[in-house]
């Protein structure tokens, strides 16, 4: 019975989340109220509202959304952090959509570029996971560097991302694309754990300085 629950508020979102994008793509996001978008997806008010507290969030509400600080955090003993993140991201670029599933995906990204407004919301929300994210890498490698770390993960992450994006955006073939977006997840973290390898090996030499030993 839960299982039937769940799945019927699944749909209920995906189809909420279908028509604010279409009237979005339609009119513009500034233009078009909550009113209207829970009649254009056959729900109450108060029933869009539990769904999506904000307007906004219809758009961004999956920016930010992986709990990368718990995949940290939660990594086996002895495993390096980055590792943990490229074992993550792995699974990210298997499971990444395709059929019907990327028109609504672009038509997203589509309605973010062109108001500022969401592009806003998507950074804060970006923020809020990188902090997160730099207080679970603390323990490995010092406050500091920590917050480097951090901000080297996001960087490339979002490059990531958005050259995925900008694949399926010109006509890419989503296969093609998604084998694309693994092998770019793992130069990516090929590089980042060279970065990283120094933090933890007291003996690697960083040019211009002596060995790199972390701390805040």
């Amino acid at each position: 019975m839960t299982g039937l629950r769940e799945r019927k508020k699944a749909q209920t979102r995906h189809r909420i989340t279908e028509a604010a994008l279409r009237l979005f793509a339609e009119r513009g996001f500034d233009a078009v109220t909550m009113t209207e978008i829970a009649a254009a997806a056959d729900v109450s008010r108060a029933s869009l509202f539990g769904y999506f507290p904000t307007k906004e969030s219809l758009v961004v509400q999956d920016v930010g959304d992986d709990d990368l600080a718990a995949v940290v955090r939660d990594r086996p003993a002895g495993q390096d952090p980055v590792a943990a993140l490229r074992g993550h991201y792995r699974v990210v670029a298997a499971e990444a959509p395709t059929g019907a599933e990327i028109e609504g995906l672009l038509a997203r990204i589509r309605v973010i570029v062109d108001n500022p407004k969401l592009g806003a919301a998507a950074h804060t929300l970006r923020h809020r996971q990188r902090a997160a994210l730099t207080a679970a890498l603390a323990p490995a490698y010092g406050e500091r560097a920590a917050e480097l770390v951090a901000g080297q993960i996001a960087a490339a992450t979002l490059t990531i991302q958005e050259t995925y994006f900008r694949r399926l955006a010109d006509g890419v073939a989503p296969g093609e694309a998604a084998r694309a977006l693994a092998a770019d997840v793992e130069l990516a973290f090929d590089l980042l754990a060279r970065g990283t390898r120094a933090l933890t090996d007291t003996d690697a030499p960083v040019p211009g300085d002596g060995p790199i030993r972390g701390g805040a």
